[in-house]
């Protein structure tokens, strides 16, 4: 677990997350052609709107919905992909 420190609309703030939920939240980020910070702005506004859970757990359940979302084929299986 690693902290993160960014600005969500004006104020400082500090993210728990494990190292490997930050790295896909910028690739995410990029291949949204976004920075971190508003792409994490995105999901703080949601998850206020929402009435969710803290923004960590925000984080680590949009991740986990996005790669999700891209692994799944046209009928709606999971497609695991082999490292090697």
């Amino acid at each position: 677990m690693k902290k993160y420190s960014v600005s969500l609309h004006g104020h400082p703030t500090s993210i728990s997350l494990e190292p490997v939920f930050w790295d896909v939240l910028g690739q995410i980020a990029r291949h949204n052609r976004q920075s971190v910070a508003s792409l994490i702005r995105q999901i703080d506004d949601s998850r206020i709107s929402n009435a969710g859970a803290g923004l960590s757990s925000a984080i680590r359940l949009f991740v986990l919905r996005t790669v999700i979302a891209a692994s799944q084929d046209g009928n709606g299986y999971f497609v695991i992909k082999d490292d090697e």
